[in-house]
């Protein structure tokens, strides 16, 4: 605690000698429809705001009361846009890796020319300016257009931690011997197998990238900056700072370059909201322990097939637990006494509260970013994307276990929740890593403040830009190098080899000679 206050101390007096920023005025565009993103970053929005900064917020989710320095324009043609893809993973259809990066590079593509569209966007375009611009460009690279367009230093944002292309933008260091793809099952210490298919994954992965996906955000790019002077990648390069939803204690410590800057659990408050009467009282009134199950925002409870949503209910009649289902119908045909189903659930108040014991998730970051936080037990159901890792990363932390979706079964999620609620070695293991997490000088909230106004004070921060980011790949990874040692060796030893075969012909081949001489005299005597 005394550690804790000093580093705050040291901080007010950081803030108080670096020149004031007041007034600064802020673009943030996300048109993701996934309320995840968007509620990943509404607290630092707020945070700005409060500190008196003019914010303008390009999104799908506007405010539901106005906020003093606050400025929706709310991109409403985005909010079905990932439905149809959601409603296939939902229920458990497969489709090939390629397929779904396709239909993901299709949606980005609409969803950024959606933005583009907008009438109020076109307008604040035309007739405004800003003095810096946070963004998500998942499926979206074409918004990094903004910053040349507007002049304006960019912050980029991940929900998930970082990826391929992340690292890429700011020439962050990813070595692929101990930093799996967000997609793979694996640890950090990875078998030779492991580190194949890795490899062979994030090269799949990058060349989709390239060919699939960039190639659409370059078609709205162009059409929307046609008279930009920087392309599409160069435009790419040109982002400030790149925040992060992470922390080492969350996953597993991995290098990073000065601007990528971690700031996992931001949305998370650190005094929980209050919760709804009813739902308090339920809560309350449980102190055998209640169950929280829900699927995030992305895929949803109802879209689950017949027999999915039979095994789960099945399993919930037979364990007689208390559980708090999110589930986005109003009813729920054969639904057992025990079960209580809501459209939403407030779920970081939820799992804040001593009574829940056991969270069954998807794996979503942010999920299991609140977990931790709150120190509950997972029982993980991964569908898509990192969900795989993070799940993988929770059983390999002993705070989890986990199903295949092709597993879930009545009597395998019985036998799970059960060995989960019994065994109180899962939630000692969270509880852990929850002080792990928990032990910073900053909360990430502030620390993610005080980033954005050193962005604005110091013009976009040229001076944190890696080197790295002007290398190619061959570059990069210093193959050209690798080939002009590799030939310099061959070249060596092609000539060490044809030296010893002089020396050989010179010292063999005149013995030789002799040799044949001498036999060929003795042979004229005989």
């Amino acid at each position: 605690m005394k550690r804790s206050l000093f580093f705050i101390l040291l901080l007010n007096i950081a803030l108080n000698i670096c020149p004031p920023i007041q007034g600064a005025k802020i673009l943030s565009v996300f048109g993701y429809p996934g309320p995840s993103q968007y509620f990943f970053i509404t607290p630092l929005l707020k945070a700005l705001a409060e500190r008196g900064h003019e914010v303008v917020s390009v999104s799908v989710f506007p405010q539901k009361e106005p906020l003093k320095n606050f400025r929706d324009i709310p991109v409403m043609t985005n909010a079905h846009i990932f439905d149809e893809m959601t409603v296939t993973f939902a229920e458990g259809e497969k489709k090939s890796f390629i397929e779904e990066f396709l239909n993901l590079a299709r949606a980005g593509q609409e969803m950024v020319s959606n933005v583009f569209e907008n009438p109020e966007v076109q307008k604040m375009m035309a007739n405004e300016g800003f003095d810096l611009i946070i963004m998500d460009i998942l499926t979206s690279e074409a918004l990094v257009g903004l910053g040349e367009h507007f002049h304006a230093p960019m912050v980029a944002v991940s929900t998930f931690g970082s990826a391929g292309f992340m690292d890429e933008m700011v020439g962050n260091p990813s070595p692929l011997s101990y930093i799996p793809h967000m997609a793979l099952p694996f640890g950090n210490h990875m078998t030779l197998w492991e580190r194949l298919v890795n490899v062979a994954m994030e090269t799949v992965d990058k060349l989709s990238f390239h060919l699939l996906m960039l190639p659409h955000q370059d078609q709205v790019y162009k059409k929307y900056f046609p008279n930009a002077k920087m392309s599409l990648n160069e435009a790419r390069q040109n982002v400030s700072l790149v925040l992060l939803n992470d922390h080492f204690s969350l996953r597993a410590p991995r290098p990073y370059v000065p601007n990528m800057i971690e700031v996992g659990g931001m949305h998370i408050k650190r005094q929980a909201d209050p919760l709804p009467q009813d739902l308090q009282q339920i809560l309350d009134e449980s102190p055998e322990g209640v169950v929280y199950f829900s699927l995030g925002s992305n895929v949803k409870s109802k879209d689950l097939n017949k027999d999915l949503l039979n095994a789960f209910l099945e399993a919930f009649r037979e364990v007689k637990l208390k559980v708090l289902w999110k589930f986005e119908n109003d009813e729920l045909p054969n639904k057992p006494e025990n079960v209580i189903i809501r459209k939403w659930f407030p779920q970081p108040s939820v799992l804040a509260h001593p009574n829940v014991k056991l969270f069954i998730s998807h794996g979503g970051f942010l999920s299991t970013t609140e977990t931790i936080y709150h120190g509950k037990p997972i029982l993980g159901i991964p569908f898509l994307g990192d969900q795989f890792m993070n799940v993988k990363n929770a059983v390999k932390a002993g705070y989890a276990l986990s199903l295949k979706l092709e597993d879930v079964t009545k009597d395998s999620l019985k036998s799970a929740i059960m060995e989960l609620w019994t065994n109180p070695r899962y939630a000692q293991a969270v509880q852990q890593k929850s002080k792990y997490f928990r032990d910073t000088p900053l909360t990430p909230l502030e620390t993610a403040v005080y980033w954005m106004e050193y962005v604005i004070r110091h013009k976009g921060c040229p001076h944190m830009r890696n080197a790295g980011q002007d290398l190619n790949f061959i570059q990069y990874h210093n193959i050209d190098v690798f080939a002009i040692v590799a030939s310099a060796m061959v070249l060596l030893v092609t000539l060490l080899v044809a030296i010893l075969r002089k020396l050989k012909q010179l010292l063999f081949g005149n013995s030789k000679r002799k040799g044949n001489a001498k036999n060929s005299k003795k042979s004229k005597l005989n």
